[in-house]
């Protein structure tokens, strides 16, 4: 009776040391390798809320509700509804109440707005499986529509585990081409060329944490003509997982005097970083249970 005791046991301190399940989000904005086995489905929501510009006030707040379905072992798609807040007052260094999803009539007063950003449809494609191979690759796309912007986003996707897949380090490089149309009539065509990278341990039976890096690049045009913006993003994350669901908590804060602007959108830079959609701190919120 001891000895099939202390097998149970034995058996659920192994299970408890694994990962909960595929298809966790192990990171705040770095996309991984994980995928959701095949014919499994997952609900998914995500809020980033972004505060603070170069005076007044300003927050942003961005929620993303998915499904995530797994075609294949190596091939997922997700469906995303988009809908944010804003909330803004005077937030500009010239005291003008501008930034993403202000249109140009709020003047220097203030202004808000919560709103149906619209949809989104994505698919990740795993060439290599960072489990088994030494290096994993995959290609992400995604398409969204609505009244805010259309855009097409692709990431290449890179991940490597070691030490008993404890330690994750992942890559990606996105690039994205988005027709803005929130402040209509004014259209804006712009390009984005960004690199994300993330360290995650796992610290304990069901606890991940590591930190992640954004070097982000905006464009004016569809294809990279000129660019209007540099900046650099860095910060914690924290994950916990459970066999029935997951959860995840990351900021990253815009470095000072690492950012600069350039013409057309230079006055979207001041104070040693760059506005428009970005701020000083940007928070991640994400919670996932397998349906």
């Amino acid at each position: 009776m001891l000895s099939r005791s202390l097998g149970l046991a034995a058996v659920l301190v192994c299970l408890c040391a694994l990962p909960a399940h595929a298809g966790e989000g192990s990171f705040g904005w770095v996309y991984t390798l994980d995928l959701q086995p095949r014919g499994t489905l997952e609900f998914e929501q995500r809020l980033q809320v972004n505060q603070g510009q170069a005076r007044g006030t300003y927050g942003l707040w961005q929620a993303r509700t998915e499904l995530e379905y797994g075609v294949s072992e190596d091939f997922q798609i997700a469906g995303y509804l988009n809908t944010s807040h804003v909330s803004a007052n005077q937030n500009y260094n010239d005291g003008s109440t501008s930034g993403w999803l202000v249109p140009s009539s709020a003047g220097t007063g203030r202004y808000s707005r919560s709103r149906v950003d619209g949809v989104s449809l994505e698919g990740i494609w795993r060439l290599n499986n960072p489990v088994i191979d030494p290096i994993g690759v995959g290609l992400y796309l995604e398409a969204t529509t609505g009244p805010v912007k259309d855009e097409l986003e692709s990431r290449l996707l890179l991940q490597s585990n070691f030490l008993d897949d404890r330690l994750v380090v992942a890559a990606n490089l996105q690039l994205s081409v988005e027709k803005v149309k929130f402040n209509a009539p004014d259209i804006g065509k712009e390009s984005m060329a960004d690199l994300l990278l993330g360290v995650s341990y796992r610290v304990a039976n069901n606890w991940t944490a590591g930190m992640e890096y954004r070097f982000h690049n905006d464009f004016d045009g569809y294809a990279f003509n000129q660019q209007t913006q540099r900046a650099h993003f860095i910060g914690p994350n924290v994950h916990y997982a459970t066999q029935d669901w997951w959860v995840t908590a990351a900021w990253r804060y815009q470095l000072k005097g690492q950012s600069q602007c350039w013409e057309p959108g230079a006055a979207e830079c001041s104070n040693g970083r760059v506005w428009d959609s970005h701020s000083r701190n940007e928070v991640m919120f994400k919670f996932g249970r397998p349906l």
